[in-house]
């Protein structure tokens, strides 16, 4: 991977990752239109610290009072019934469902889940879900309403996003307005819940760069700071714009990206497995 496509793919992971449209598949289609090669799994989870450390210092003043109290209450019990506290076990709670699904899928999330035809297909799926989410929840809940079965909930919706198309950000919002949260509230917990799951993912594959056929740590140290940086700005404005917006436009922008994917995987434009098909001297594809 050379310092262009880093820069490139870190501003793609950057301006994605939080708005529910997919960082995972924006960053594998972007190499596929490009006529890069798959960057990979570990590529993805590691310039993934980079937009996290954009959440930490987004929330940092809500953060730092989680994890204050959350400590506190393991040695006094006035503090456990303390709305941050509570939150920070109930992030610890919805944690457990990603941890557990994308240990035991490891190896297809590296290979069968990044069938570019299957993201395609999550986009439009899942965009569709979200849509309907927002028109029939009620967006009546609070976070200081959030209870261990709905942490639960939203883990798995969370874990969903293991498959590229689904959107972490997306599937997890999904899951929260299915369950009565307002668009913000369901945002902000989505937000927070994976920060110690993408965090605990990029370090995993922190030692799988520059290995084989993984991009250079340079390249990759690159994409991480770049798309920090657009990370925060993303944040701020999304945070603001879901206050009296609606996902639809997002919605709309997920079903024409899926469609175009398709139509593109089938007329044997784009391989499913890689990028452009190849053609031969006469123009045929292989």
């Amino acid at each position: 991977m050379g310092w262009f496509e880093a820069l490139v793919l870190g501003l793609v992971q950057g301006l994605t990752e939080f708005l529910p449209i997919s960082s995972s598949a924006h960053i594998r289609l972007t190499a596929a239109f490009a006529g890069w090669d798959d960057p990979g799994a570990a590529f993805t989870a590691v310039t993934q610290i980079g937009t996290e450390l954009a959440v930490l210092l987004y929330f940092s003043r809500k953060i730092g009072r989680i994890l204050r109290h959350w400590f506190l209450s393991l040695g006094n019990r006035e503090y456990r019934s303390d709305p941050d506290a509570r939150m920070g076990w109930l992030i610890i709670v919805g944690s457990i469902p990603i941890g557990v699904l994308g240990l035991l899928f490891e190896e297809r999330i590296e290979s069968v889940f990044r069938d570019l035809r299957l993201t395609a297909t999550t986009l439009i799926v899942f965009g569709l879900l979200l849509l309907l989410a927002d028109r029939i929840g009620g967006k009546n809940r609070e976070l200081d309403q959030l209870t261990v079965p709905h942490g639960l909930a939203y883990g798995f919706a969370q874990a969903l996003a293991l498959i590229p198309g689904v959107s972490r950000s997306g599937g997890t919002i999904t899951g929260g307005l299915l369950l009565g949260y307002k668009r913000a509230d369901a945002a902000e917990y989505a937000f927070l819940l994976a920060v110690p799951a993408v965090l605990a993912s990029g370090v995993y594959k922190l030692t799988d760069i520059g290995e084989g056929d993984a991009p250079g740590v340079g390249p990759t140290l690159l994409a991480t700071i770049v798309s920090f940086g657009v990370g925060y700005a993303v944040i701020a404005w999304l945070m603001s714009y879901i206050k009296n917006n609606s996902f639809l436009p997002f919605v709309v922008y997920r079903v024409a990206l899926g469609v175009l994917v398709l139509v593109l995987v089938f007329t044997g434009v784009l391989d499913p497995d890689a990028g452009p098909v190849e053609t031969d001297a006469v123009g045929q594809g292989e």
